[in-house]
């Protein structure tokens, strides 16, 4: 058990290592700002890597589906479900970090002046670049997804798996992995240099918004989990749905905690799925797709990156921004989630659309709170599968099929 639980948090406790240590020589020593250059090796290199990553990732899980015939109403369902909770999620945690004074650290980066930009405009370079070369870096990550899901049908309409592309694809994506994997193993260095210089610029009010975003994420995660979960089982499944939601929530919430993986708890959400009386073609449909698509979790924690990131820039993050940034959030949470190395894409989907001057700052940052509240947004989105298997029950198989289910007929 010592050795499971070390496998699955062997770097979020050296990560935190690396940043504890690079903060405290960053208060004691003015001159830790000559150690940013640890922290560069590691973002470079990341930044290096995650543009191949995200094209062949994307590309390969595309060209390499067996056969899409799931549509229809369970389908859309499922996913509308996805969306509007991700959505909600996403609004609350604004609501939070906007109108409760958490984020109080005076800039110490100009804010960059904002480019109007017309709705037209805004829709070309959202989603396309004039040219190939401009898809082949990290400030166009949301034209280069759109590139590779267009070519990965193009891959799928040519014979998809079978075909040697497909295969090429693969082989790459998973390439790629493993080299993200063994620039992971130099990060808590890259953290401890990039700390100890951001807080020898920054001083005592960085480290103190920085604790308090992760409390607030903290606090804010398992407060949803007590108080929206309830209201979406209630919903779905009507009068008892909460109380039988309870009963089974705690062995997917603890898995996910603990493994710090969606995927990991599908065993557990089936297992619960069925003792709760949730049909199979629902459980086999919402909770696989749900560890790869359900991300509230991933939602909030994009907002409060965002909302952190404005504090430091001094920006305002009003209504317009954040708008914006919650349809991002809920795009970056349910669309990339299952592709590998989706949260870090989220996280520099984020960066770029709001922090582009600041990209080498700002993106690093993203990442370690994203590392750090890791375990409970896994674990909002894990069980979340679960629980919105209620409401797509709802649609498919009635408004009583829980009651049925507690009070068959004889």
């Amino acid at each position: 058990m010592k050795t499971s639980f070390w496998k699955n948090y062997w770097f979020l406790f050296t990560m935190l290592i690396g940043i504890v240590a690079g903060c405290v020589v960053g208060f004691l020593w003015p001159g830790a700002t000559a150690l940013e250059p640890l922290g560069t090796l590691f973002i470079n290199m990341m930044f290096c890597v995650v543009v191949p990553m995200v094209f062949c990732s994307i590309a390969s899980a595309i060209a390499n589906m067996k056969n899409a015939r799931r549509a229809g109403k369970l389908l859309g369902t499922t996913v509308v479900t996805f969306l509007v909770t991700a959505a909600i999620a996403a609004v609350i945690m604004y609501v939070i970090v906007r109108f409760l004074p958490i984020f109080t650290m005076e800039p110490e980066y100009e804010a960059s002046e904002a480019t109007v930009l017309g709705v037209p405009d805004l829709l070309v370079n959202f989603f396309t670049k004039p040219d190939f070369c401009e898809l082949l870096s990290r400030k166009a990550i949301l034209p280069l997804i759109i590139a590779a899901l267009l070519f990965g049908f193009g891959v799928q309409m040519s014979g998809g798996p079978a075909t040697k592309t497909a295969q090429l694809l693969e082989d790459i994506t998973n390439c790629l992995m493993k080299t993200v994997k063994l620039i992971t193993y130099y990060a808590p260095i890259g953290f401890f240099g990039f700390f100890a210089s951001l807080v020898a610029v920054h001083g005592q009010d960085f480290v103190t918004d920085y604790a308090k975003a992760i409390i607030t994420y903290y606090v804010v995660a398992f407060a949803y989990m007590f108080i929206f979960f309830p209201i979406y089982a209630r919903f779905g499944g009507g009068k008892g749905g909460a109380k039988v939601m309870f009963r089974h929530l705690f062995k997917p919430a603890a898995v996910s905690f603990g493994t710090c993986s969606s995927v990991a708890a599908i065993p557990t959400n089936m297992e619960v799925a069925e003792e709760t009386g949730i049909s199979k073609e629902v459980s086999d449909i919402v909770l696989p797709m749900g560890a790869t698509m359900h991300m509230d979790g991933s939602a909030m924690s994009a907002i409060i990156k965002v909302a952190f990131l404005f504090g430091m820039f001094g920006q305002d993050f009003g209504t317009g921004r954040a708008i914006l940034a919650i349809v991002v959030a809920v795009f970056s949470s349910v669309a990339m989630s299952g592709i590998p190395g989706g949260g870090g894409t989220g996280e520099l989907v984020l960066c770029t659309l709001f922090f582009p001057d600041q990209l080498a700052v700002a993106f690093p940052i993203a990442l370690a709170i994203g590392d750090l509240v890791d375990p409970p947004a896994t674990m909002v989105n894990a069980a979340g599968d679960y629980v919105v298997s209620y409401i797509v029950s709802r649609y498919v198989d009635g408004k009583d099929w829980l009651q049925k289910k507690l009070h068959p007929q004889t």
